[in-house]
């Protein structure tokens, strides 16, 4: 699993302690030391989670995290807090401030690697690393492989992280928009018919097996995959 990781942190020393143990995991880690930078940072681009320290110089992490919840933006964006305040009601008032999971210093680097993953798995499952499989369709993310009734399917790149997505979110529909910015990034500017050209292209992929009807097109809304 490789994730995009913001860590807010004021002090230097545990900033730097906490993003090299995340490049060890496999992350790339951008770093802010204010709500301010965070804040900037995320409107260059989105990232996968975000390590967010309570105590912090102008807006606290608390406050910064209640405002991101209440973006629609950002709403969705899984957030960790990593702090001292290791009181129960700071616990209690940083989850119900939006926080996905709360570590308090200090902290074992292994288990915050693992409470990453856990709040990715819940989040965005398609950046856990997990095998996922539906109705005899096998898609492994470390092997970037994926298998179809024992057939190997080819898939571009993108096509591959289209299907990864749809098949970590089954049962659902998104808009073309929002698969622009959970596939491609919110960051990057492209047609939305763009989505029409790579599903046609995963549907023929996937014909061959029959699993083409996983696929859903709902007129006027977007793409999903059947959760049967």
């Amino acid at each position: 699993m490789s994730a995009t990781v913001l860590v807010v942190e004021d002090e230097p020393q545990i900033q730097e302690l906490v993003a090299v143990n995340l490049e060890h995991s496999g992350h790339k880690v951008l770093r802010a030391a204010s709500a301010e930078e965070a804040e900037a940072a995320i409107r260059t681009a989105l990232p996968d989670v975000l390590v967010l320290d309570w105590m912090l110089p102008g807006e606290s992490g608390l406050a910064f995290a209640r405002r991101l919840r209440t973006d629609e933006r950002t709403r969705d964006l899984p957030i960790l807090m990593l702090t001292a305040r290791a009181m129960e009601q700071d616990k209690i008032s940083g989850l119900e401030a939006g926080a996905d999971d709360y570590l308090t210093k200090p902290f074992s680097p292994k288990e915050l690697a693992a409470r990453i993953k856990a709040v990715l798995r819940r989040r965005a499952p398609q950046l856990s690393g997990d095998v996922v499989e539906i109705g005899g369709l096998r898609l492994d993310p470390s092997t970037r492989r994926v298998m179809a009734k024992d057939q190997r399917v080819e898939l571009s790149p993108a096509e591959f992280r289209l299907l990864h997505f749809l098949m970590t979110h089954p049962g659902r529909v998104y808009s073309r928009a929002q698969l622009l910015d959970q596939v491609w990034g919110d960051h990057v500017f492209i047609e939305e018919r763009t989505v029409d050209v790579h599903i046609r292209r995963l549907r023929k992929a996937l014909e061959p097996s029959g699993h083409d009807a996983l696929i859903d097109t709902v007129r006027g809304a977007g793409y999903g995959l059947s959760a049967d």
